[in-house]
């Protein structure tokens, strides 16, 4: 976390540990917020790696899951990096920003990706970079955010999926009323006041909650190379392009999607409780005679109490009802939620 930003985070009431903010004091109060209003948290403890250079897309079009010779200068885009067996390093959210091409993460990857990534720009003309802390990033969400974002004379994107910059920064809109923010460190203590005269500020978890809520995993360190994309069903959120041509895994990811039969997916649930589940976490079914038969992808407080979570489960156990238990086979059951999307 930039130091200058820290210190105002901590002027406004912030918690920070690890270059996260926990919260502003009332975390209960801010995730009752999230829940019908309208929220801003601070996104420092996301990684962002930059990409550069005349050969920048053609290098990450033969290393990522999703088109980048497509991506327009005003668009984003899901995008995912698998290994050679098909299975997920990360996701991130990317965009671009003048001459760089942005790939948002979670942030204890950030290093292994950025140093794997590098080992084959062999000799093309690529600059990949570390810009964690060159600006503040901020997402804003809610009934009120895009009225927020006019009002503090913020660039607002039309449509989802899609970015704008002007001389206070550069938004990103990932759905119609969530927009990730990019400013520069000299720029973010004025746009963060003019929004909080609308946004609640909240905590990192209180984030967590509202991205899983709309069912948008993230990779982390404990599950890299847990899942094929469509496990979490990353194609199904458009972050996979299934005509784009070869990189790593990729016959493995085509042969899922159109030989294969995936015996996984991703499902919203909720698990009462103090325990808090964590990413890696597995999940038992009866019909699998103690074998571990699913995964935890993500999980935050739910504002109701207990937690919220994105359980990758066995497709047949669910469509049969069996209880999913956390950790152990008689451990504390998931309750399945209505999920956030259609599934295939």
């Amino acid at each position: 976390m930039i130091s200058t930003w820290q210190d105002f985070l901590s002027r406004q009431g912030a918690r920070i540990g690890d270059g996260c903010v926990l919260d502003f004091g009332k975390p209960a109060e801010e995730l009752a917020a999230a829940h019908n209003g309208t929220v801003m948290a601070d996104l420092s403890q996301l990684g962002l790696l930059a990409f550069s250079g005349e050969d920048t897309a053609e290098f990450l079009q033969s290393q990522l899951t999703n088109d980048v010779r497509g991506l327009s200068a005003d668009a984003a885009a899901w995008n995912g990096y698998c290994s050679p067996k098909g299975r997920m390093l990360a996701n991130f959210l990317m965009w671009k920003a003048g001459a760089d091409t942005c790939l948002q993460m979670s942030g204890d990857i950030r290093e292994a990706v950025l140093k794997r990534l590098k080992m084959f720009i062999l000799r093309s003309k690529v600059t990949a970079r570390d810009a964690s802390d060159e600006n503040v990033r901020l997402v804003l969400a809610g009934p009120h955010a895009a009225a927020a974002l006019n009002e503090a004379g913020l660039p607002l994107p039309e449509g989802a999926m899609k970015t704008q910059a002007n001389e206070r920064g550069l938004t990103v809109r990932i759905g119609a009323d969530k927009f990730v923010l990019s400013l520069a460190p000299d720029k973010a203590a004025a746009a963060w006041a003019a929004l909080a005269r609308h946004a609640a500020p909240v905590g990192a978890a209180v984030w967590d909650w509202l991205r899983l809520s709309s069912g948008i995993p993230m990779i982390v360190a404990a599950t890299q190379e847990e899942f094929v994309p469509q496990m979490v069903n990353w194609e199904v959120l458009g972050g996979v392009s299934f005509q784009k041509g070869c990189y790593p895994g990729q016959e493995i990811v085509a042969r899922t999607q159109y030989l294969g039969r995936l015996k996984r997916r991703m499902y919203l649930a909720h698990l009462d409780g103090a325990d808090a589940p964590a990413a890696g976490d597995n999940l038992y079914t009866p019909d699998m005679e103690g074998q571990a038969s699913g995964m935890v992808v993500n999980a935050a407080p739910a504002p109701g109490g207990g937690f919220d979570l994105l359980a990758v489960a066995q497709i047949e156990s669910v469509a049969a009802n069996q209880p999913i238990h956390w950790k152990t086979p008689d451990g504390p059951m998931l309750a399945l939620k209505a999920q956030p999307y259609p599934l295939p």
